[in-house]
């Protein structure tokens, strides 16, 4: 019908003059203009498949790519032959609809039309979602970059559920989708669950655009569904009408609108004034919140995954548990939930807690987020914090301790001792903030030592044993666990130094009052300043990165080594404490080539927790996933160091 056409013309000149206003190119993008052979390995031949209309982005052939603007709208005047056509296509499809597939090129998941352009824009101008298209796909080359990345990923699953229109920013985005299903992407996924997966997927994408998710920037709508997946899951997409997906949505924007930030977390480094007094707890009595009492005590719930006695990290974090009392005395009451080891466990415990009036709830290890944050959501008047670091949540507030500022002392410590220049580290989870460690460890000693080599080894590699490493290698220093294990008689923590007949003499230990730890953040909400302390941005996650400046870190030095090594140390400290001294600051070296300049004045802050390369002294590597025992690869999917 011509009336259409002419309605079609209208908005192809409105986009033609948008773009050209933008500085944008205003016609069809020509997959010949970009495309040359050195791009693509291959054509492969992919067949007749259903394409989302929004992933046609252009055509094939430059000849046809000034017949539509860059939205595919006709803009040829009306009366000529092509408007004509146009039009009897509209008649067709309006009729009858189209029959035949158009043929197109798809390149990094984009298509390309090579015939059927007209059909193309008559089905844009109508609001339709797809078309049929015979596929031919361009392999491309191997590259690094992210984009890649994301595309092989799209290519394995692809394999298993061939849909096409999920999209992520990130890597890894195919497989969280996979494990939200209970499936992975090695085995050929049922035609029933391709056909719910499509559809979930379209549901939410048109509940999503709806709210105006379209205008959300950073973020796909495969990423937005990974998020609602995370916190409601799958069935909820099926079994739930479109009013409550809809209130769904609503419930969890805050943490969409956290993913379309460039910068999505705010470290905060510096404990708020009133909690670095040392008249602490005269303060304290000046400002709490008169709502809490010995009658209505502020009460707090601990979820372990782990029990006290087993587990190093989670000992640790009870006797910070165990300095709440003591310090606010009943004016705070806490309570532990041990062994919490999956998601029903932990739902069982947050229940009961709050059940019990927790009104603030800490889960300790990264693994635990997923379930935080549903629970979170559960309870919205909940205060929520995981122990972990550069994870994202509007709801769940994360904490985590400047470790590497005590590596770096002991790596001085280590240096000042080893005979041989050499210095064994090991290393537990490839995570964000371990190489931040690792690094400052190797930094300090080659301070102390120019020709000090770092011997890494990684204690949950499937295949390994550290111990067995660092005789092979003949290191008889050694920066091994942090800490001991609750009734663990072994010595082998901290810096050690074996004597060559398997005697072990201790020479220091990082240490992280996570008493102290817990108590800044516990004041925040007893005084009243948890929501108006002005520490992130508006839609920017919270994670509180304290050292040894707020007291939540230090190094124990035993006697056994030199004096001067005290020294040194004591040095080191008060310049950190200061901020005298930038241990990423000056020219850095990794294993490949320059990270920094001599003019580099430090490091920030997201730069140190997001480091993903090991020091040029280092004398080893980031193990790979399939390389982990398997308990620790879940730990590692959620928090682990993205390599570049």
């Amino acid at each position: 019908m011509i009336a259409d056409y002419r309605k079609a013309l209208k908005r192809g000149e409105q986009e033609c003059r948008s773009a050209l206003a933008h500085g944008q190119y205003p016609y069809l993008t020509a997959l010949e203009d970009f495309m040359e052979e050195s791009r693509y390995t291959a054509e492969q031949h992919i067949g007749i498949k259903e394409v989302p209309l929004s992933m046609i982005v252009g055509t094939k052939t430059v000849g046809r790519q000034k017949a539509f603007s860059c939205g595919f709208m006709p803009i040829l005047k009306e009366g000529s032959e092509f408007s004509a056509k146009w039009s009897q296509l509209y008649d067709i499809q309006e009729a009858e609809g189209f029959r035949d597939p158009i043929k197109v090129y798809e390149y990094l998941q984009r298509f390309y039309v090579q015939e059927g352009n007209k059909r193309v824009s008559v089905l844009k101008y109508l609001g339709a979602t797809g078309i049929y298209a015979d596929i031919t796909r361009l392999l491309p080359r191997k590259s690094e970059d992210k984009e890649h990345q994301i595309y092989e990923e799209f290519m394995e699953f692809y394999e298993v559920a061939p849909i096409y229109g999920i999209t992520f920013s990130e890597p890894g985005g195919y497989k969280k989708l996979a494990e939200y299903l209970g499936l992975d992407l090695t085995k050929s996924w049922d035609e029933d669950t391709v056909r719910d997966v499509r559809q979930a997927y379209e549901l939410f994408d048109r509940l999503f655009t709806e709210k105006g998710g379209e205008k959300l920037s950073n973020i796909t709508v495969g990423d937005a569904l990974l998020l609602y997946l995370e916190v409601y899951g799958f069935d909820s997409l099926g079994d739930a009408n479109d009013a409550v997906i809809r209130k769904n949505m609503d419930t969890i924007w805050k943490e969409l609108l956290v993913e379309t930030r460039e910068d999505k977390i705010a470290l905060v480094e510096t404990p708020q004034e009133e909690a670095k007094s040392n008249v602490f707890m005269d303060i304290l009595k000046m400002t709490q919140n008169p709502s809490y009492s010995a009658k209505n005590p502020l009460k707090i719930a601990f979820i372990y995954d782990r029990n006290v006695a087993d587990s190093r990290w989670v000992y640790m974090h009870e006797l910070g548990r165990n300095s709440l009392t003591e310090s606010f005395g009943d004016i705070v009451q806490t309570a532990k939930y041990e062994n919490c080891s999956t998601e029903e466990l932990m739902e069982l415990a947050v229940d009961d807690a709050v059940a019990n009036g927790a009104q603030m709830i800490f889960t300790v290890f990264p693994s635990q987020m997923n379930e935080t944050l549903r629970t979170a959501v559960k309870y919205p008047k909940v205060k929520f914090l995981n122990c972990s670091v550069n994870l994202s949540s509007s709801a769940v507030r994360t904490y985590y301790a400047r470790v590497h500022e005590a590596k770096f002392i002991m790596g001085a410590i280590a240096a000042s001792t080893a005979e041989n220049h050499k210095l064994g580290y090991v290393a537990d989870y490839p995570i964000y903030g371990t190489l931040a460690g690792i690094n400052a460890f190797a930094i300090g000693a080659a301070l102390v030592d120019p020709w000090a080599k770092v011997y890494l080894s990684w204690s949950t590699k499937a295949e390994g044993d550290w111990h067995q490493e660092m005789r092979d290698r003949q290191v008889d220093v050694v920066s091994g666990p942090d800490i001991i294990k609750p009734h663990d008689a072994s010595r082998a923590y901290g810096i050690y130094k074996l004597d060559g007949y398997g005697g072990i003499a201790n020479l220091a230990a990082p240490v992280i009052n996570w008493g102290h730890y817990y108590e800044l953040i516990v004041q925040t909400v007893l005084n009243g300043t948890w929501d108006t302390a002005q520490v992130a941005e508006k839609n920017q996650a919270i994670n509180y990165w304290y050292g040894m400046s707020a007291g939540v870190i230090d190094v124990f030095m035993s006697d056994r080594i030199s004096y001067y090594s005290v020294k040194l140390a004591n040095m080191l400290k008060k310049a950190l404490v200061d901020a005298r001294i930038q241990i990423f600051g000056g020219e850095l070296h990794s294993q490949t080539g320059l990270v920094a300049g001599a003019d580099n004045e430090g490091l920030s802050g997201e730069q140190i927790v997001k480091m993903d390369w090991l020091n040029d002294n280092v004398i080893g590597e980031i193990p790979a996933m399939e390389e982990l025992v398997s308990g620790v690869q879940e730990v590692v999917s959620m928090s682990g160091v993205k390599k570049s």
